[in-house]
């Protein structure tokens, strides 16, 4: 078996989750990742709401991170309930880099560098499959959704913003 090309990609390996990688080519420019992979990637069997983003939040020097559809804003008051901590923010770009080992517009949820407490918001369960990066600008991975929920050991809630 050949290395894996990110730790995201070498869990599912490991962890023998059925996923699919996709790749769109990604714009150096662009200054919303999320947005970019929805315009690369949502169409006819993949609605936008399937593409999710990884937002690493902090609660003082507790970081965690919140895994939610593109389109949709973050209740930080959410965020934080669902994972018993009393106020977040998003934290520094610094911070979340060093603790998942990503770069920003590249963090996945999954084979960080250090296991950060994780929410995924439970719309995901209402698809065969979401899609999340797969730890690399431009790549993306297809998974189930109760596979993400088990290999980031998360807990599910609603935590978009209304």
């Amino acid at each position: 078996m050949s290395r894996a090309a990110t730790p995201a990609i070498a869990a599912l390996i490991a962890a023998k989750a059925p996923h699919e990688v996709l790749r769109y080519d990604h714009d150096p420019r662009s200054e919303s990742y999320g947005e970019e992979a929805v315009a690369a990637l949502a169409g006819d069997s993949l609605k936008p709401e399937q593409i999710f983003k990884t937002l690493v939040i902090a609660s003082g020097s507790v970081l965690a991170v919140a895994v939610l559809p593109v389109p949709w804003k973050l209740s930080l008051k959410a965020a934080a309930a669902a994972l018993g901590l009393s106020k977040v923010a998003l934290a520094d770009r610094a911070a979340a880099e060093r603790a998942t080992g990503y770069v920003l517009g590249g963090i996945s949820p999954l084979g960080q560098r250090k296991r950060l407490p994780t929410v995924v918001d439970t719309s995901a369960l209402s698809f065969d499959r979401v899609l999340c990066s797969a730890g690399k600008r431009g790549w993306d991975v297809a998974v189930e959704p109760q596979d993400l929920v088990r290999l980031t050991n998360a807990v599910t809630a609603d935590i978009r913003a209304v």
